[in-house]
C-alpha cells in the first residue's frame, strides 16, 4: 500500500469531480443557504469550498477515513470556522444534514447499503448526491469490460443505479454523467505525478504507476462507454 499512497496521497483530488456538476446537484436538491452539508469521503477536500459557497449561512462537515487525506483537508480549511473535518468512517455520519455529498466514494459502502445507513443522518427533506461508476452502453468493449471486471465488477448502468437507490427507500430526483473535463482535472495532475516518480521507481511503485497509466489510457479510449454518473435522491 505504501507504493499506492506514494502516487495518490498528494494529488489535488481523490477522484473525478467538478464544480459544474456539484452546482447542478445542489440546485436540484434545493439546499438552503443556512443548511448543513456533509462531504462523505471528502479525500483531500477538493469539493469543500464549492459546497461551502452554497451555504453562506451554513456549514460543511467533511468525513474521510484515510488519515493523510483528512489531515490535508483539515489544514486547507483550518481558518474556516464553518468547516469541520473529521477522520473516521463515512458509514456513521451523525447529522442532521440537509445534503450528503459523496464524490465517487459511496461504492466503499455499496449504494443501497450506504444510502440505507445515511438516511438517519438526513434532516427532514434532506437529500443525497453521489457519483458512481456507470456503463453508458449495453455492449461495452472487451477493453472496458476487462478493466471494470478487475476494478469494480459491480458496475451497472443508470437504470441499475436508480434501482439500487430505490431499494434503499429513496426517490431519484435526477441523474447526469460527469463531464470529460472532470476526468481530465483528475488525470492530468496524476500524469504529472507519474512522470516525476517514474525515473528510478522501485518495482512496487512502478507497478502502481503502470496501473494508473492503464486507467488513464483506458478511460480516454473508452470514455463513451463508461464514466461516473451523478445521482441526486431524497428519501421517500
Amino acid at each position: 500500500m505504501e507504493a499506492f499512497f506514494t502516487l495518490y496521497d498528494d494529488l489535488p483530488r481523490g477522484g473525478p469531480s467538478d464544480d459544474d456538476s456539484l452546482n447542478w446537484a445542489l440546485a436540484l436538491a434545493g439546499v438552503p443557504e443556512d443548511g448543513a452539508i456533509c462531504d462523505a469521503g471528502c479525500g483531500p477536500g477538493a469539493d469543500i469550498a464549492a459546497l461551502l459557497a452554497h451555504v453562506p449561512r451554513g456549514r460543511v462537515e467533511a468525513v474521510e477515513l484515510h488519515p493523510h487525506y483528512a489531515a490535508r483537508a483539515a489544514a486547507r480549511f483550518a481558518d474556516e470556522p464553518r468547516v469541520r473535518v473529521r477522520q473516521g468512517d463515512m458509514g456513521t455520519l451523525g447529522g442532521p444534514f440537509d445534503l450528503i455529498w459523496s464524490a465517487g466514494a459511496l461504492y466503499f459502502l455499496g449504494v443501497t447499503e450506504g444510502l440505507t445507513r445515511w438516511r438517519a443522518a438526513l434532516a427532514p427533506g434532506g437529500a443525497v448526491a453521489f457519483s458512481e461508476a456507470c456503463w453508458f452502453t449495453a455492449a461495452p468493449s472487451a477493453r472496458a469490460r476487462t478493466f471494470w471486471d478487475r476494478e469494480y465488477p459491480q458496475i451497472t448502468d443508470a437504470a441499475g443505479i436508480a434501482a439500487q437507490v430505490e431499494a434503499a427507500g429513496y426517490t431519484v430526483l435526477g441523474q447526469r454523467p460527469l463531464s470529460d473535463a472532470a476526468w481530465e482535472d483528475y488525470f492530468q495532475p496524476m500524469e504529472d505525478r507519474i512522470a516525476t516518480l517514474r525515473p528510478g521507481a522501485p518495482p512496487a511503485l512502478a507497478e502502481v504507476l503502470t496501473a494508473a497509466e492503464d486507467e488513464i489510457a483506458t478511460w480516454r479510449a473508452c470514455r463513451a462507454e463508461y464514466g461516473y454518473l451523478l445521482t441526486v435522491a431524497r428519501p421517500r
